[in-house]
């Protein structure tokens, strides 16, 4: 697949998947939702990686590169799905805009790769002052509605975390072994959670919530991912980073036309917000060299 292809497929993948979440919950409840996406997921990932003949590296790096990767997984998204019922799809990628910003805190703290900058400094304070605007929005919405916005950030700060603590391991496993390795790990904690929460099988799978579960199991779980460490391979950072400044302007759009979701006026700020303080924290160091210096 070509560059601009694969850009543009994670681009649709990354800004239809939140909607997809809620679609996929209707009628079977959450749980169950996220558990038979998993599953699927697992499934077909060990079938491309048997076919692909990928290595499956099973040295203790790789065991804490899986570890780390699917217990973060199964907070993320156990808090995601959870929060779907009460917010909009749009606000969930909304939320999920922050991640690079957290996830750099994290690395800055953690790491000790890289330096917080004035600029990204700036570009961290308009992400909570959008996080702060959202998160009234949400209380426009309703009580449970702010509650899941409090929910998704810690799904996001769990999700943006765990990339750093993966980091820190160093595993050098294949992309597609790593995915099956989290994915193998969370499984049965998706199982548990679903078990203890229903443990019933749905008496009818709505047509919407199956299509968007085989949907978020194919491109959600496997070939979005795929897609997404073969652009990290071939393209530049920058480049790369410009699929958080669309998705969730993109998700607002479809929720609110497909989904007949409401967007207050504060999230449209607040989305503004996170938007420019992405770009001040990724671009803004370029951005002031080319400001006139006084000499």
């Amino acid at each position: 697949m070509s560059l601009p292809a694969a850009f543009i497929s994670v681009i649709l993948i990354w800004s239809t998947t939140p909607l997809a979440i809620k679609w996929s919950a209707l009628g079977i409840g959450s749980s169950f939702a996220v558990f038979s996406r998993m599953a699927l997921g697992t499934l077909l990932c060990m079938v491309v990686l048997v076919l692909l003949r990928v290595r499956f590296p099973l040295h203790r790096k790789a065991h804490l590169s899986y570890a780390a990767s699917g217990l973060s997984m199964f907070g993320a998204m156990a808090l995601t799905y959870w929060s779907a019922q009460y917010v909009s799809s749009g606000m969930i990628s909304v939320l999920f805009g922050l991640s690079p910003l957290i996830t750099s805190l994290g690395a800055a703290l953690w790491l000790k790769e890289e330096a917080i900058t004035p600029n990204k400094l700036a570009g961290m304070l308009l992400g909570m002052l959008g996080l702060a605007l959202v998160f009234r929005g949400g209380l426009g919405l309703g009580e449970k509605a702010a509650l899941g916005v409090a929910a998704l950030l810690i799904a996001v700060i769990v999700q943006s975390l765990g990339l750093v603590w993966i980091k820190r391991i160093g595993d050098d496993s294949p992309p597609l072994a790593t995915t099956l390795g989290s994915l193998t790990v969370g499984l049965p904690f998706f199982f548990a959670a679903w078990w203890l929460a229903d443990g019933h099988f749905p008496a009818v799978w709505p047509e919407r919530a199956l299509a968007a579960t085989v949907y978020l199991g194919v491109f959600g779980s496997v070939l979005g991912f795929a897609l997404y460490y073969y652009m990290i391979k071939h393209m530049e950072a920058g480049h790369i980073a410009l699929i958080t400044l669309v998705t969730p302007v993109l998700a607002l759009l479809l929720g609110h036309g497909l989904n007949n979701e409401a967007v207050l006026p504060q999230v449209w700020l607040g989305t503004a917000s996170i938007i420019l303080g992405l770009c001040l924290h990724r671009w803004g160091g370029q951005w002031l060299a080319y400001l006139p210096v006084r000499r």
